[in-house]
């Protein structure tokens, strides 16, 4: 509709006052001075009865309707960009870390105001314990793109800083990024990535002095080391510190895939011990039940990091609430959109164990 015959409706239609057309004309994005001219003479605004300003108003706000009608845009009427935060996981879809580590993050976002599907949309990436996945889903998030990446243990946070070095990485359970090298401190990580940590390394040395407690009869403890996850490796190193100072050996079996794991038991069995030091990695925690019926079965006293070894039937469990991790992942995900950089964001160890 040319300037105009806009000007004419109006006119006609509300009686619009001459002095507040080019008002109405400029809210509804006509900006050709042809019409408003046609229209607006000499009156001036004090000449304007007050029915006119009445009249005036309600021409405005029939104009605020137009663009739902199909009819002329209106300037400040314009799309609100939802923000994406990307969830990269080494478990698979549906699987019960996958759950627990998901809905806490739902949770803290609910609780800080966030609504799915309205204020922000999650976009998640599962690579079903296949590591070698992860990097093209990584790359999968960045293409989007997404906001943010959440990623859950050290193989996610890998892919995710490989696929990027400018979207910001909130990292909810990894046991040592210092050491990994993805963080410069913990008060000032630096680059892209902050987060939360479980501190599993250092409770790594603790485990072996509650095995003792538990069963003061141990002599060996065997631990399943995957040596692709580096994590393990420290985490084996202080559990060789601890055993020494307590005057107990330890056996790390090498495993790499779940084939791995029926000769690491048997090397367990012919090398007599009797008791078993079990971490979180995503390899173990896939190999969940067959970890749990090979110590039933021989009656191995055995310690885990996560509650939910307990829960699935295992003997003990010492490390850091997972859920509660993962909902404080929250918190930073909300600072990061409000518009903190995570090099300025401090990392935080765990404050609740189980």
């Amino acid at each position: 509709m040319g300037s105009f015959a806009l000007a004419d409706v109006i006119y006609r239609s509300f009686h619009f006052p001459p002095g507040l057309l080019s008002v109405a004309l400029s809210v509804a994005g006509v900006t050709a001075a042809t019409g408003v001219r046609a229209y607006t003479g000499c009156m001036r605004p004090s000449m304007l009865p007050r029915r006119h300003f009445l009249r005036g108003g309600l021409a405005l706000a029939g104009l605020s309707l137009l663009p739902a009608c199909g009819g002329v845009p209106l300037p400040w009427r314009q799309s609100t960009k939802i923000p994406r935060i990307g969830i990269l996981l080494p478990y698979g879809e549906g699987d019960p870390e996958s759950v627990a580590m998901i809905e806490p993050l739902r949770a803290g976002l609910r609780e800080l105001g966030y609504v799915e599907g309205q204020t922000f949309v999650l976009e998640s990436r599962f690579s079903s314990g296949q590591r070698e996945h992860l990097p093209a889903l990584a790359a999968e998030l960045t293409s989007l793109p997404v906001d943010i990446i959440v990623a859950d243990k050290e193989d996610a946070l890998v892919a995710a800083t490989q696929a990027t070095s400018a979207i910001p990485i909130v990292i909810s359970t990894h046991s040592d990024p210092i050491g990994s090298g993805f963080l410069a401190s913990l008060p000032r990580p630096g680059g892209n990535v902050t987060g939360v940590v479980t501190g599993n390394v250092e409770l790594a040395g603790k485990h072996p002095e509650l095995l003792r407690q538990v069963s003061p009869g141990i002599s060996r403890i065997a631990i399943f080391s995957d040596r692709d996850y580096s994590p393990t490796q420290r985490m084996v190193e202080r559990a060789e510190s601890s055993t020494r100072a307590l005057g107990l050996e330890l056996l790390a079996l090498q495993v790499r895939t779940p084939p791995d794991f029926a000769p690491a038991f048997e090397a367990a069995l012919r090398a007599n011990v009797n008791a078993l030091q079990v971490f979180n990695d995503p390899l173990s925690t896939g190999q969940r039940g067959r970890i749990l019926e090979f110590a039933a079965q021989h009656r191995l006293p055995a310690i885990y990091q996560h509650q939910r070894w307990v829960t699935a039937g295992g003997l003990m469990s010492y490390g850091a609430n997972q859920p509660a991790l993962y909902h404080r992942a929250a918190y930073y995900v909300d600072r990061i959109l409000k518009g903190a950089t995570p090099a300025d964001l401090p990392v935080e160890l765990p404050t609740l164990f189980d």
